[in-house]
């Protein structure tokens, strides 16, 4: 487990920050099968510090393979000491019962989460629906990488700020949604390049009234090193997380340029 205390000094010329004063208090829970964990996390953590205050535990276990666990989420009240809680790890194959509802149980408290690209397929061999409805989508596979235009639908949304109007993803998978939870809402959509069918990307949901935020890009180093997509995430996390109002703000930011 490891702690990063998270601030930067704003240059003249960097937007305000989305959240200053008392820290975020972050959890990034990753590991597992398929992506570069640790240089996904070093790109998240550098980019949120600069757009917020926060301060990240990270933690990558479960090895590498797609039935591992984490040991933190044996710990009664894992999740209590956090403002907001990270899921980027890759465990299609664990089909633990009471494993899973440990982590799903802390969030049903009311632990706010943000959930990126292979969470959505974690834990996809269970017979039983309660990651999925955490989530707010059941994805069980995806379609050839590509770089997809994400159409924005909801440009009031405070996570969506920081999209701009033609916003290409880096090469990434693009997640089949077969359904959303009644409480979720699509924030984004891009279009199968197969079917011609639009899928939501980008999410909200509300999780027995927690807060999620959730999108399906993620899998490459390109995307994490993609400013875009660096600020949605910073931006979730900071509406997921839900601090004061007094040090939350939402700025919007220059048009993407190339």
């Amino acid at each position: 487990m490891l702690t990063l205390a998270a601030f930067s000094v704003l240059a003249a010329d960097e937007p305000a920050k989305l959240h200053t004063g008392k820290p975020i208090q972050v959890l990034l829970i990753t590991g597992g099968c398929c992506h570069n964990y640790p240089f996904q996390s070093a790109q998240l953590t550098n980019a949120v510090a600069k757009r917020a205050d926060v301060q990240f535990t990270v933690v990558n276990e479960g090895g590498t393979g797609t039935r591992g666990q984490i040991a933190l989420y044996d710990k009664p009240e894992w999740s209590k000491p956090y403002d907001v809680v990270i899921h980027n790890e890759c465990f299609a194959d664990t089909a633990d019962i009471d494993y899973i509802r440990r982590i799903t149980a802390a969030h049903k408290a009311g632990t706010p989460a943000v959930v990126v690209h292979c969470a959505m397929h974690t834990y996809r061999a269970t017979s039983f629906d309660d990651w999925r409805e955490f989530l707010g989508v059941t994805s069980r596979y995806h379609e050839h990488q590509s770089r997809y235009p994400v159409h924005v639908l909801n440009r009031t949304h405070p996570t969506m700020l920081g999209i701009p109007e033609k916003w290409v993803t880096a090469m990434d998978e693009l997640y089949v949604i077969e359904r959303m939870a009644p409480e979720a809402r699509a924030l984004a959509t891009s279009r199968s390049e197969k079917t011609g069918v639009d899928q939501p990307v980008v999410w909200e949901n509300s999780y027995h009234g927690t807060r999620v935020f959730g999108t399906t890009y993620g899998h490459s180093d390109d995307t994490f090193r993609d400013p875009v997509f660096l600020e949605m995430l910073a931006r979730g996390i900071v509406w997921a997380a839900n601090p004061s109002k007094e040090g939350t703000r939402f700025f919007r930011v220059a048009p993407q340029t190339k």
